[in-house]
């Protein structure tokens, strides 16, 4: 087990480097190939009519007058051991782990997301109880009962749930249960602060992410356990005289959580990197909020940041995921 995990962890720091590499790349190499030049991409970042000197400057400050390979060598420098910026008259020390500063607003990236690293947590740890267990369980009853006036229901409004966009799910959600009756607060406090305001405002946000994720964790239980109840050693179970409870979870839905685990680990990792619809419509600062403005105002700093910090817990969700395979099904076994 634990050479096992070494080498997934040496393994995730070189995805780790291969998807900077290639998010530095897109931003710093292909304009260059397209035949922009260190002057244009520093003129950017400058207001309106820039002198040659404003140009230089801002070329210098931001590495543009240097090789990609060395811009891109400051920046995991700086990610290990911190960096220093020459600012003009002044310098910046950023501590280790360094994401350097934003090109737009000159605000060191590391405390911004670790700022906003809380919302998307909340949000996404939240949603992902109420999805995985409405939809495992709405799976498991679907397939005990195939055919019946339950599974029917529930198996249309699973279609429904994955079939509607979050920004129709949740405009409508904030529509009817914040503006028209006001259920539920519109602005996010910090569980540290007050919890059940916490809990009251992130409810729309985190039932309608679930609408969306439930229905495919409930297609996905309702599938594997139609197959697993009908295997040799569920027939086995029941002929040993263990009550159908017991066949169920701790036969049948064992051995069918394989698949659901896997979607699992993929989906809470890709949403801990961002869930940039669901903040925006719910106007929650976290992570993907960040990002999409990042990506508007063409900021390299922040995007490497966020897409390193998105990687990192995709990379991290996938590792949990393998080792609780050997948990969930004996049958399988790491080596």
């Amino acid at each position: 087990m634990i050479s096992y995990i070494l080498r997934r962890t040496v393994a995730a720091v070189v995805l780790l480097l291969v998807v900077t590499a290639v998010t530095f790349g897109i931003f710093f190499l292909l304009p260059r190939l397209a035949g922009q030049t260190p002057d244009q991409l520093a003129q950017q970042y400058i207001g309106k009519s820039p002198t040659a000197a404003d140009i230089a400057a801002v070329k210098h400050n931001l590495g543009l007058d240097q090789p990609v390979y060395l811009q891109y060598w400051h920046f995991i420098k700086g990610i290990v051991s911190g960096a220093t910026y020459d600012l003009g008259p002044t310098t910046a020390h950023c501590g280790a782990p360094c994401f350097g500063y934003s090109f737009k607003n000159h605000i060191e990236v590391w405390p911004e997301l670790t700022s906003r690293l809380p919302v998307t947590l909340s949000l996404a740890a939240g949603a992902a109880v109420i999805w995985l267990v409405s939809g495992v369980t709405v799976g498991v009853v679907s397939a005990l009962k195939p055919g019946s006036f339950f599974d029917r229901t529930f198996m249309g409004v699973a279609l429904a749930g994955v079939s509607l966009p979050m920004f129709f799910t949740g405009q409508l959600a904030l529509l009817l249960f914040t503006y028209q009756w006001p259920i539920f607060g519109r602005t996010y406090v910090p569980i540290t602060e007050n919890p059940a305001q916490w809990a009251n405002t992130l409810i729309p946000a985190w039932c309608s992410l679930a609408l969306l994720y439930s229905a495919v964790y409930a297609r996905l239980t309702r599938s594997g356990m139609l197959e697993t109840m009908n295997e040799d050693f569920i027939r086995t179970a029941r002929s040993k005289g263990l009550s159908e409870r017991a066949v169920v979870t701790r036969h049948g839905l064992r051995a069918a959580l394989t698949p659901i685990i896997t979607v699992f680990g993929m989906d809470l990792g890709l949403l801990l990197g961002g869930a940039l619809i669901t903040e925006r419509v719910f106007s929650l600062h976290g992570i993907g909020e960040y990002a999409v403005q990042a990506i508007t105002d063409n900021d390299l700093p922040p995007v490497l940041g966020v897409t390193l910090l998105a990687a990192f817990f995709v990379v991290l969700c996938n590792l949990l995921v393998d080792l609780l395979y050997a948990a969930a099904d004996p049958r399988v076994r790491l080596s």
